[in-house]
């Protein structure tokens, strides 16, 4: 019961999706977690209250007033009970409201006194999902420290196909999971560093050779959109680049991670996370933050190629009509980083070779700007995507290299922080490593 005693405080709107609800609360009380729920007038056109309270073992709060004679359900009360509080499913209308803070029902007025984290689970139709009010919404939220559950693609309410179904509640219960799993890990972690610095012993606290440095790192694939349902991408799965973040984190970083779509998720709170998904998002994202940074790590498996044209429905299928896809070059990020790049400023990138690797690595460092750039080969067994160990030869711009043995990618990730920022291993473009800002 991986939720034992947890509070959570389930608001619940008008969407289709409402139907999903009643599983997500069923998995939740599975889990041991103790549930409130709130749902809200048009939520109620969905899924009954009956059916909720007989799931989650309360009755269900909609109304600001319980009865008739001045009894009311206290939103600030509510605020200060719950250890999180999840919206699934999040309508438009819903995300609006939360921005604005136009508290005209007990959900908004929740939210606006809630006290814990807040989780997000949009639903609605493709196009109301992408239009740029909604998508400034969820901007705003997320930077209002909102964390948004990202929907599916399939076929909506609307019988159309596309980006706008609420993520399924197994997932939904997952990530909750792992979020109280990551915050019990920072409690445990400082109450061990408190017991430490109290018997005045050093010996088991982490290295934090990287306090006070801020680090940028890319991860993962990214998607080229064709239509609503199909995309160019590649087989990253953004172990790599996960792995280095968690490791700087680690070392006392403030790590700013731009992951393009992938399941993992981070475990360290020095780690703040961009979702993106193609590689313009990815690169807007990594060109605003990146003056501001000590260091960055390109992980990232970025499509050189979109499509030229995307298409807004889905491209139906015709057995006698062959398909032409024109492409046109995504934004090189990493060259972009190494045009602006200052002399205080380190960059390391990666090549994934195939061919004539050293060489091809040797002038990707020059073209790029690269302080440093991690080899890999599609040739060594173990190495490369999905998988989790990684052989890297690690090269300077000086043209000094170490090859590793094969490893983990957390052991892989230690070595590349090690020989690029601290210089143990090879010679390095790296003056005076203490002074990297």
């Amino acid at each position: 019961m991986s939720l034992k005693g947890k509070h959570i405080v389930l608001g619940i709107t008008g969407s289709i999706a409402a139907y999903k609800s009643a599983i997500l609360t069923r998995l939740l009380i599975k889990k041991g977690a103790e549930l409130q729920i709130v749902i809200t007038a048009a939520g109620k056109e969905f899924i009954t209250p009956v059916t909720l309270s007989a799931l989650s073992g309360r009755p269900v709060i909609s109304e600001f007033f319980a009865t008739g004679d001045g009894t009311w359900h206290s939103h600030v009360d509510l605020g200060l009970w719950a250890d999180l509080m999840l919206i699934a499913p999040a309508t438009a209308s819903t995300l609006g409201k939360m921005v604005s803070g136009i508290a005209d029902n007990m959900l908004i007025t929740t939210y606006l006194s809630m006290k814990a984290p807040v989780f997000v689970a949009p639903a609605m139709d493709l196009d109301m999902f992408k239009h740029v009010t909604t998508q400034r919404n969820i901007i705003q939220l997320k930077s209002d420290g909102v964390m948004i559950i990202d929907p599916g693609v399939g076929e909506l309410a609307s019988h159309l196909e596309g980006k706008g179904r609420m993520e399924e509640p197994e997932n939904i219960v997952k990530i909750l999971e792992d979020y109280f799993k990551a915050e019990q890990g920072k409690t445990n972690r400082e109450q061990d560093q408190t017991a430490t610095e109290h018997n005045q012993s050093t010996n088991s606290l982490i290295e934090q050779d990287l306090l006070k440095k801020k680090v940028l790192i890319t991860a993962g694939p990214t998607y080229e959109k064709i239509d609503p349902v199909r995309f160019i991408g590649n087989y990253s799965s953004g172990k790599m680049g996960f792995a280095i973040a968690e490791e700087c984190a680690k070392r006392g970083a403030e790590v700013i991670l731009v992951t393009g779509p992938t399941a993992l998720s981070t475990t360290n709170p020095n780690i703040k996370r961009i979702d993106v998904e193609s590689a313009k998002e990815m690169h807007n994202a990594s060109i605003n933050v990146f003056p501001q940074m000590d260091i960055a790590i390109l992980s990232a498996a970025v499509a050189d190629y979109r499509p030229n044209q995307q298409e807004d429905t889905k491209i139906k299928h015709n057995d006698n009509e062959d398909i032409t896809i024109k492409l046109t070059p995504n934004p090189d990020i990493a060259a972009a980083l190494g045009k602006i790049k200052k002399d205080n400023q380190i960059i390391v990138g990666f090549a994934l070779e195939t061919n004539n690797e050293e060489n091809n690595a040797l002038k990707k460092i020059e073209k790029k700007n690269f302080n440093f750039i991690v080899l890999n080969s599609l040739k060594d067994a173990g190495a490369g995507f999905g998988v989790d160990t990684n052989k890297v030869t690690i090269i300077s711009k000086d043209g000094d290299k170490i090859t590793f043995n094969l490893k983990s990618k957390s052991e892989v990730a230690k070595d590349i922080i090690n020989t690029t920022l601290f210089n143990k291993t090879i010679k390095a473009d790296i003056k005076n490593p203490n002074k990297l800002g």
